[in-house]
């Protein structure tokens, strides 16, 4: 985690430099010596915590304090009081205006040092579970609520979101000609800024998809419109995703797709499994990248299986991953039972010896049923 920066406001000198110098031992810190001083301070650079006088020049610590409460960007700024006021009126007020400590002068330094680390403790635990609120939003708007339904099909899709994981997205759209469009990829990254990302990088693929629908269902031709949007865009720019383009046509059994470096999908028949081999370059590295439309038969009994890499990169007691092969295989465990994505997550994190997975983690189930043979 980056080191926590904390704003000392103090017309002392000798108790500026002091507090600068035990606490820089720890911390990220930066001083003033009056409020106005700290106001224009906390405009180039807000800190994690002040720690702050209250009789200063210019503008002293309450009215300092009541400033930052007016502001939105400022006011849950942990906020310690230091001064040689000890009278309870004073205690008061600071309690008043949402003040988290007040220390009287002369104070013992290693008392202050353990309320720091407390308050900053707080801060970051409120912010891990922030994070966490914000992460479960994002990925719930990277899925679709329902998958398609049709005759003679199975269809299933699960996901499940990690704290830290990254930007895994699925979607699919219905061409209204009786065929539909899947989309599956993973934006490059962990955390809140991977999850945006994808919810951008979504947008941009769903407009993009029916833009271009009246003029081709070519999933290569869509995906090379997807890369040099990235490529052009200032926003999404520097961004980097793998993408599973699907094109599935029931009506004449057929899947074709492209990929752009995503987990390979896996196809199983009443035969066995095997790894749908073809991959190009992931999306957003270079202009002009051509992608490849794949063909595959959806014949009775045959069952197309996506996922992200949250299943590939799952530990496993021996120490290394669980891997494409292994993917292959619970997926195969998993064909013909009852709930068969279930059974695949399942049977995945049984060989990791974990209770649950550590990315985020989405698998799609296309299944043609074997009763229409």
């Amino acid at each position: 985690m980056a080191e926590h920066a904390i704003l000392i406001v103090e017309d002392d000198s000798t108790v500026r430099e002091l507090l600068k110098y035990r606490l820089g031992k720890h911390y990220d810190v930066f001083t003033a010596t009056n409020g106005q001083a700290a106001l224009d301070k906390i405009e180039d650079r807000i800190p994690d915590l002040i720690i702050s006088d209250i009789m200063m020049p210019k503008m002293d610590g309450f009215a300092l304090q009541s400033a930052l409460q007016a502001n939105k960007n400022t006011r849950v700024i942990p906020f310690i009081f230091l001064t040689a006021r000890a009278d309870e009126p004073a205690r008061q007020e600071g309690a008043r205006t949402g003040v988290d400590d007040y220390i009287t002068k002369p104070f013992d330094m290693e008392q202050l040092l353990s309320r720091v680390e407390r308050l900053l403790e707080r801060v970051e635990m409120f912010q891990s579970q922030l994070d966490a609120k914000i992460g479960r939003d994002f990925s719930n708007r990277l899925l679709p609520d329902e998958g398609p339904s049709v005759e003679g099909y199975s269809f299933y899709f699960q996901s499940e979101a990690h704290e830290q994981g990254g930007g895994d997205l699925f979607d699919w759209t219905d061409t209204d000609g009786g065929s539909y469009f899947l989309t599956i990829g993973d934006v490059m990254g962990k955390g809140l800024r991977a999850k945006f990302y994808a919810y951008s990088f979504l947008s941009y693929v769903r407009g993009t998809l029916y833009t271009l629908l009246e003029e081709s269902s070519s999933p290569a031709s869509v995906m090379r419109n997807i890369n040099d949007m990235l490529l052009d865009d200032e926003v999404l720019e520097d961004t980097f995703a793998s993408f599973l383009l699907m094109h599935w046509s029931p009506s004449a059994h057929t899947l074709t797709y492209a990929n752009a470096g995503h987990c390979r999908p896996i196809l199983i028949t009443p035969d066995g499994p095997e790894i749908v081999e073809h991959s190009d370059l992931i999306l957003g590295l270079e202009a002009d990248t051509s992608f490849t439309d794949v063909d595959l038969d959806l014949t009775p009994g045959t069952t197309l299986v996506a996922y992200t890499d949250g299943l590939m990169e799952l530990p496993t007691p021996d120490g290394s991953m669980l891997g494409e092969e292994g993917v292959k295989e619970v997926a195969y465990e998993a064909y013909g039972a009852d709930a068969p994505i279930d059974a695949f997550r399942e049977a995945a994190l049984d060989r990791s010896g974990y209770d649950s997975f550590q990315d985020d983690t989405l698998a799609v189930w296309l299944q043609r049923n074997a009763e229409d043979a």
